[in-house]
């Protein structure tokens, strides 16, 4: 059986935003917020004392595990040599999606497309072509995405309005993706590849023929 730190460690390193008190107190179910903050506090002290490349850090209204700023001039290495890794259909399906429904939520995204875009998401935010823009207020506030200035800059537009019809966007989109490194634009790296360059949560996911989105609720 786990410890308790050993949860929460394993939660906050699965997590690529911050967990707030609250869910981590949900999480383990045995013990008080007060409690958990305590545990939480013990954990970055020992990641501090032992010399870690990373550490736990308050942050944004919750708790994140980070690495250490002064290890940034190597993970920015790191992420240099995977940048141009290119996006799978899946994620070209998925930041369709969001151009023209956003703000839109995770749950709304998988609605549209049937199945799960967590792994895909998670691309998404890390090329920087997706955004956190805030929460819904709807029932549990869920996260709501949005584009980014990185979007506009890849798609070659100078803002939303821009967008070409909804049937022009797939084929355009999986145009860009083909084109030979160097013609087309600088792209932030993703995160969590495997060795053939996919991202193993979107190899888990049933890649649709074609990239279809329903239009009912109209462009954003």
């Amino acid at each position: 059986m786990p410890s308790d730190k050993q949860i929460l460690e394993a939660v906050l390193f699965a997590s690529d935003v911050p967990v707030t008190l609250n869910v981590l107190t949900q999480v383990l179910g045995n013990r008080s917020p007060a409690e958990v903050r305590a545990l939480l506090s013990e954990m970055a002290a020992a990641y501090e004392s032992e010399e870690r490349g990373v550490v736990l850090s308050e942050i944004a209204g919750g708790f994140q595990i980070l690495s250490r700023k002064e290890c940034s001039a190597w993970v920015e290495q790191m992420l240099r040599s995977r940048r141009k890794i290119r996006l799978s259909k899946p994620a070209l399906e998925t930041l369709a999606i969001v151009a023209y429904k956003q703000p839109i939520t995770k749950v709304e995204i998988d609605s549209i497309r049937g199945v799960d875009s967590a792994g895909v998401l998670h691309t998404l935010l890390e090329r920087n072509l997706v955004t956190i823009k805030g929460r819904s207020k709807g029932v549990g506030r869920p996260l709501l995405y949005s584009t980014t200035q990185e979007f506009l800059s890849y798609m070659g537009i100078n803002e939303l309005t821009d967008l070409p019809e909804l049937k022009e966007l797939a084929p355009l989109l999986d145009e860009r993706e083909r084109l030979p490194e160097g013609e087309r634009p600088e792209e932030s790296s993703p995160a969590g590849k495997d060795a053939s360059g996919g991202d193993p949560a979107e190899a888990r996911e049933t890649e649709p023929e074609e990239v279809e989105v329903s239009t009912a609720d109209g462009a954003a």
